[in-house]
């Protein structure tokens, strides 16, 4: 089966930096689209941004130029560095991957949630 792990939450005060990061791991052939969501506390989730295979990235207007996506394919993980932390940052982060993965020998392709990493930023 495949799994994404995500790490790097913490607490941390307004105007500072985090970078989390998201592994992929099973019988994977390919991952495609590879992306970070948020959730905050009574809200919706929301997405902060994605990279294609190709290293193409977008963002929503709420994050650029503070948030970076990027990701080592050869090690199959995504990260996102986050830099001048508000409180409105606050959030559950979510990875997200569009995978291809083998289950018997047999490729299936398909959409995957990582377990989801706390951001806390308080001063």
């Amino acid at each position: 089966q495949v799994q994404l792990v995500e790490s790097g939450g913490d607490l941390v005060q307004p105007g500072g930096s985090l970078r989390l990061s998201c592994a992929a791991s099973g019988s994977i052939g390919s991952i495609y689209d590879m992306a970070w969501y948020r959730q905050a506390p009574g809200k919706g989730r929301e997405l902060v941004a994605t990279i294609t295979s190709g290293g193409s990235t977008n963002s929503a207007d709420s994050v650029k130029g503070r948030f970076t996506i990027s990701r080592d394919n050869a090690k199959r993980t995504v990260y996102l560095q986050m830099n001048s932390l508000s409180p409105d940052d606050t959030a559950v982060y979510y990875c997200n991957a569009d995978i291809r993965y083998y289950i018997s020998g047999v490729g299936v392709r398909r959409n995957f949630w990582g377990q989801g990493t706390q951001v806390t930023v308080s001063s």
